[in-house]
């Protein structure tokens, strides 16, 4: 059915990501690997609580220019919530570390990127792995909104109850959106604590990293720091970054119907490194 939806659009790009959905549900909570043929790779890196399938269509387009593109299920994802128990965020890292290592033995060019958390842990890898070609961050959180009060509330509550639903404030947006109905809608206290955690080591050290960049993030985000982009940007070492405020969408707007413009300038910025 995919490749029907595919004829008829000619892209990926086109491609109306709710009829996708409809046609994908059993791959949603599902890693992928799209071979490239241009001996160039990115690898792709979810966020909290959500699955691969957040970045899927915009794997589909990179692989459409060649790419091989791989988006892995970070430890503790696409099953039940209950599941993110118990799990750290070394846990991620590790998972984000040894994705890497798969594409960088077959592939003279590998980029990372990442949505949210995804970003988050491409930061702390790039630190350590120089050999990273180029940084695509899209929703980078150097802070989240309200940090300290989160914190003290999360562990606070987590005195009383294990688990949370999650709360969606009026700004969000449709029901429909595509990572709100892919992700879980309840999670683990101890689970936010541990996503506090990498987001603060993630902001260490940012002048480690060198390695070409494009950080996006909505200008209405309601999740992270209004000017977390900028932190990062200012922060990072690199000779070539690039930045862009993404309008009229939300946190995750890499997922959202009206995100093809983000596409195209991922695609032009791995093309001109």
């Amino acid at each position: 059915m995919v490749g029907k939806i595919l004829k008829k659009t000619k892209s990926i790009l086109f491609a109306n990501p709710r009829t996708l959905l409809k046609d994908e549900r059993e791959v949603v909570n599902k890693p992928y690997y799209f071979k490239g043929n241009n001996g160039k790779a990115v690898l792709l890196l979810h966020g909290w609580t959500s699955t691969p399938y957040e970045l899927r269509r915009l794997a589909r387009y990179l692989n459409e220019s060649g790419y091989t593109v791989f988006g892995p299920l970070l430890k503790g994802h696409g099953t039940v919530y209950t599941d993110l128990e118990n799990v750290n965020y070394a846990d991620w890292l590790k998972d984000a570390s040894t994705a890497y290592k798969k594409l960088r033995e077959d592939h003279n060019q590998v980029f990372v990127g990442g949505t949210s958390m995804g970003a988050s842990l491409a930061l702390c890898l790039a630190k350590e792995r120089k050999d990273i070609d180029g940084l695509i961050l899209m929703a980078a959180p150097y802070k989240i909104r309200y940090e300290k009060l989160v914190e003290l509330t999360a562990r606070f509550l987590s005195l009383f109850k294990k688990y949370h639903n999650k709360f969606y404030p009026f700004t969000f947006g449709s029901r429909r959106t595509i990572t709100r109905v892919i992700s879980y809608q309840r999670y683990p206290i101890s689970s936010v604590l541990e996503l506090m955690k990498l987001i603060n080591f993630s902001r260490k050290n940012l002048n480690k990293i060198e390695q070409p960049c494009i950080i996006m993030q909505s200008s209405s985000d309601h999740i992270i720091a209004k000017k977390s982009l900028k932190k990062i940007y200012d922060g990072i070492n690199s000779r070539k970054k690039a930045k862009k405020y993404i309008k009229r969408s939300y946190h995750t707007f890499v997922s959202d119907i009206k995100s093809e413009h983000v596409f195209e300038e991922i695609l032009k910025f791995i093309k001109s490194i």
